[in-house]
Parts: C-alpha cells; structure tokens; sequence
C-alpha cells in the first residue's frame, strides 16, 4: 500500500512542485500541505491585507477538505504561519468570528502558530496546514 497525493479539482495551483494532501495508505488520514492566499489562477489573493488573505486561505482549506469529500468538522489539527508577529491580534479575531460558523459552537481543533520569517514569497502574510481524518468513504 502506498500513500496517495491529491490536488482535488476545484482546488487553487499549488506554489511548487507538491501536492495539496498527503493521504495515508489506509484512507483514514490527509496531511493537507499549507494553504496560501492564491487565487484561482494563481495571483496571490489580498497583497498587503491579513483579512483578505485569511478568507482566502480559509476558503482554500474548504476547497481542499470538498475535493477530498470531507468538512471543516473533520480536522484534527491546524498549523498556522503569520509573517508578522502584529497580525497576531487579527488572527485571534477573524478565527473567533469565523470558526463558530465552520464547526458550530463549541471545541476547535488545536492549532499550533509560529511567527516566521517569511512564507514562500514575501506577499504571503499567512498560511495554514491541516491533519484531516477523512470520512469513510474517501
């Protein structure tokens, strides 16, 4: 058996040569590789704006999660990237706004945040990753 890669449709291009989700031989787990502020054409999405590129970016893990026939709600663990330790404040913010509305009120999944020197190119302000455990029929 052998791990699977996947770049689902509907998913913006990936930023070099990977692919968005690693899944595990048995089809239980995907380790989704980090998220970024692209369009679908591959334009970064928000230059200069943490709000813009985190709706991005969220929507993107969506679209990972859709291609992959999982949801928010089956997210184990977020992994997440600010360029800037001032965005911190803004994150802590538009996660509380938009989580509720992800998976309901209540738990969120951990998440673990480094403050980086720079993502894959300077524009990028964030990046998210995610372990999924994927709904059985995946």
């Amino acid at each position: 058996m052998r791990v699977k890669y996947e770049n689902p449709p509907g998913t913006a291009p990936a930023q070099g040569n990977y692919s968005h989700a690693g899944i595990t031989p048995d089809g239980k787990l995907a380790f989704f590789a980090g998220q970024l502020a692209v369009g679908s054409n591959g334009e970064v999405v928000g230059k200069g704006d943490f709000a813009a590129q985190f709706a991005q970016v969220f929507q993107n893990l969506g679209d990972v999660l859709k291609g992959l026939g999982a949801s928010y709600p089956n997210v184990v663990k977020f992994t997440t990237y600010i360029a800037h330790s001032q965005d911190i404040e803004k994150f802590m913010e538009l996660r509380r706004n938009l989580f509720p509305k992800l998976f309901g009120a209540g738990n969120y999944p951990p998440n673990t945040l480094l403050v980086v020197d720079r993502l894959v190119k300077e524009d990028f302000l964030f990046e998210v990753e995610a372990v999924v455990a994927l709904p059985n029929n995946s």
